[in-house]
């Protein structure tokens, strides 16, 4: 059977879902009904004016609309309508994809499509919709229309169409059993699947522990690691990193995740300068992050720890030039261009690289992650950081969540617990041993043990309760008693607040943190053996960066001293929303908190630019030095002068210069295109951050975004002190009990014999 090929015209980048400027069918009549009286799709004309009418209830986006009609004009091309099913399918694979799925998997959508599909929305906007359209509408569910429709009717509806093939053919559509894919992100999961497999078949010199660079490996691990427990995850992970060419390391917030990594690099550099075959060369080792907020962070943080090596102990003759610090976006690394998506290094131009270290993998999606399979060179290694528990990716895809699936119970052959006793002398736990463990299992590691929070910290509690679905009527009573030194519910005893007093609250503790409310007024905690300030608010920041005796005189380096001081005491405090619009989202909040803090006479003005804005970069400024993430605050500085020589206020943003070193630069507002006002923050956008105390703002009505990944997240961006206020007290509750499961085939393709 004859398949449709995509052109090499625009409709190339429609296929993929690359935009949504495809040539289209001409739309429906409005009028037209959408269902016969059987309540089944009858035409192809009816298939057209119901997704049209969902389209206006911004149920599908125009994209999912138009991708559709495309199927349709491009089926009629070769002579043969598609049926209606097909064309129904079509809009709701790019619907999913749109909603971070890699595809559509039937089975579920067929038992239950409302919830695997989340349509209709919480708050479906019907804006050209008359009330009897409006009424109709809502009879006209997908699981209305699916519930009698089986998987091998869609099976045989889909096969049976031209836009349609198993992937061996260039369609628009590839089925693989009951999954539906749109083509491009088809080819994305079968790159990540293929480069993984090959990695993981490739021989290890390791392999036999009792090899030259097996010993190696074992006494520089030895160095390393002075551990008194009786398993050592860190060194477990070096061990298991070590003898594969791709690897996992994950573990919750304070597990020592880039501590593990410094070791795991200072050991294989030790294990490469005792291979003869190497002559004495070092690995060629790069740092990479998803953002530049992450890439910052984890700059900030490895300098530290690769200082801390006892390189004179270790074998190879390891220097410290041989531990990379510098840490790269991978964008930057893969080498982006404009307006494409493809990157400058690729199969044809790989990356000279032979270990590439990825931190925050849970925030990379298949597309950018098939890109970094495809610029390693065949023999490289590629070792993943993160947090299986975090949300996912923004775009499609959860990869590092499903190479992770298996990692709480390990499933590690007895082969492979036998190799690592044998590396680290811990014996591994039998319940972590498994004689049907799969391929993939033997190449992820889980950090088990958390170094940030003590035994008694309220932070970790709450989180590992959200974590594991035990958020119980106990946990609930202590955080709202404030019962924890570190948690407190501001105002969890009242199960609908007002809403408006509610949101006045959040305005008032964002201004003063509210000490009063933590046990003991937040006075007397300790931490690391040091004592610690009561939490705090942004009025924290605004004195720091107000109450100072410098003029137009004072040399560069106090200026950049006082930025850095109050880029410090922004850090103090965050507010973090589940949303991004409505009164309880990103933007209703940060227009709150401005008008609050001029009615506190903090700052000058609410809107536009003024000192002591904080904001957001909002995409990658390459010319600029400037990351998605960067966050940086406006100062006025008398630096300029007027025509007679006098002193004048100019306005600049200090970003810190993300280098570790603790510099400042200074960049006109000008200058700035990406960014927004940053007094609240996604979830989302929070990742790879951490602050010294974090609020979490849960909305007034359950929404397909809150789920127990969202809040764990939330949760665990604090440091010291955690506050949460919620606009109903069900919804903090029932949040944690939606768990973000995205349909893809990643797993079952790495688990098959």
């Amino acid at each position: 059977m004859s398949r449709i090929r995509t052109h090499n015209t625009e409709n190339q980048i429609a296929l993929d879902l690359g935009d949504d400027t495809a040539t289209t069918a001409p739309a429906p009549d409005p009028g037209t009904p959408a269902v016969d009286n059987s309540g089944l799709l009858a035409s192809l004309a009816q298939t057209d004016a119901l997704l049209q009418q969902w389209q206006q209830a911004q149920w599908l986006r125009p994209l999912d609309v138009g991708f559709a009609r495309l199927i349709r004009a491009l089926s009629e091309e070769q002579g043969e309508p598609p049926q209606p099913l097909v064309l129904l399918l079509a809009a709701l694979v790019s619907h999913q994809v749109g909603r971070g799925h890699v595809c559509i998997d039937l089975t579920s959508l067929l038992a239950d499509a409302g919830s695997t599909l989340s349509l209709p929305p919480e708050e479906p906007a019907r804006p050209s919709l008359s009330d009897a359209d409006a009424a109709e509408l809502s009879q006209l569910k997908p699981g209305d229309l699916l519930s009698r429709t089986t998987l091998a009717d869609c099976q045989a509806a889909l096969t049976g169409s031209l836009a349609v093939s198993d992937g061996s053919l260039t369609s628009p559509l590839v089925l693989n059993g009951s999954r539906l894919y749109l083509r491009r992100f088809w080819r994305y999961e079968q790159r990540i699947a293929d480069g993984i497999r090959q990695r993981l078949a490739l021989p290890s010199p390791l392999a036999d522990p009792e090899s030259a660079p097996a010993r190696t490996l074992s006494h520089a691990l030895d160095q390393l690691f002075n551990s008194s427990e009786s398993v050592d995850y860190q060194k477990l992970a070096c061990a298991l990193a070590a003898r594969n060419r791709f690897a996992v390391i994950t573990g919750g917030p304070g597990t020592g995740k880039t501590t593990t990594v410094v070791n795991l690099l200072a050991a294989l550099q030790a294990v490469a300068g005792q291979d003869p075959a190497r002559a004495g060369r070092k690995y060629r080792i790069r740092l990479a992050a998803p953002t530049g907020k992450a890439a910052a962070r984890l700059n900030e943080s490895i300098g530290g720890a690769v200082s801390r090596l006892p390189l004179s102990d270790l074998p190879g003759s390891v220097q410290l030039a041989d531990i990379p610090t510098k840490v790269t976006t991978l964008h930057r690394l893969l080498g982006s261009r404009p307006d494409t998506r493809k990157f400058r290094h690729h199969r044809d131009n790989p990356l000279l690289v032979d270990i590439l270290v990825i931190d925050e993998a849970s925030m990379v999606d298949v597309d950018l992650m098939a890109s970094v399979f495809d610029a390693l060179p065949a023999n490289a290694q590629l070792i993943l950081l993160g947090d299986k528990d975090q949300l996912a990716s923004v775009d499609a895809g959860a990869v590092l969540g499903e190479l992770c699936q298996r990692a709480l119970k390990a499933h590690y052959t007895p082969t492979t617990a036998q190799w690592l006793a044998a590396i680290t002398g811990d014996p591994v736990p039998d319940s972590l041993v498994d004689p049907d463990g799969q391929a993939m299992d033997q190449a992820v590691a889980m950090l088990r043990k958390s170094y940030r929070f003590q035994q008694d910290s309220g932070i970790r509690a709450l989180a590992e309760a959200v974590n594991t679905n035990a958020l119980d009527s106990a946990m609930l009573r202590q955080i709202r008693q404030a019962e924890f030194d570190d948690v407190i519910w501001l105002n969890g005893h009242t199960p609908r607040p007002d809403p408006e007093q509610t949101l006045q609250q959040i305005c008032q503790h964002a201004i003063t943190g509210t000490p009063d409310a933590f046990r003991n007024a937040g006075q007397g905690r300790v931490v690391n053996n040091e004592p610690l300030a009561p939490p705090v608010g942004y009025r924290h920041y605004l004195e720091q960066m107000n109450n100072h005796d410098l003029t137009s005189g004072s040399p560069r380096e106090h200026w950049d001293a006082l930025a850095a001081r109050v880029l410090a005491a922004f850090n103090d405090f965050h507010i973090l929303c589940a949303l991004r619009k409505g009164p309880w989202g990103v933007e209703g909040l940060n227009d709150r908190v401005a008008r609050q803090l001029l009615a506190q006479k903090l700052i000058p003005r609410a809107d536009g630019w003024y000192p002591g804005r904080p904001v957001l970069v909002t995409g990658n400024d390459y010319n600029l030095g400037l990351m998605n993430g960067d966050i940086g605050i406006t100062f006025s500085l008398p630096w300029d002068k007027t025509a007679t020589d006098e002193p004048k206020d100019t306005l600049r943003v200090a970003f810190p210069s993300g280098d570790s070193t603790g510099g400042i630069r200074w960049i006109s507002p000008s200058r700035l295109q990406q960014l927004e006002t940053v007094y609240a923050m996604t979830v989302h956008k929070s990742q790879g951050s951490e602050f010294n105390h974090t609020c979490l703002v849960l909305p007034d009505r359950l929404s397909p975004v809150l789920t127990k990944e969202l809040v764990y997240t939330g949760i665990t961006r604090a440091k010291n002190w955690f506050s949460l206020i919620t606009g109903d007290a069900q919804v903090f509750r029932d949040s944690v009990g939606q768990q973000v499961v995205r349909a893809s085939g990643l797993a079952l393709r790495l688990g098959e014999h």
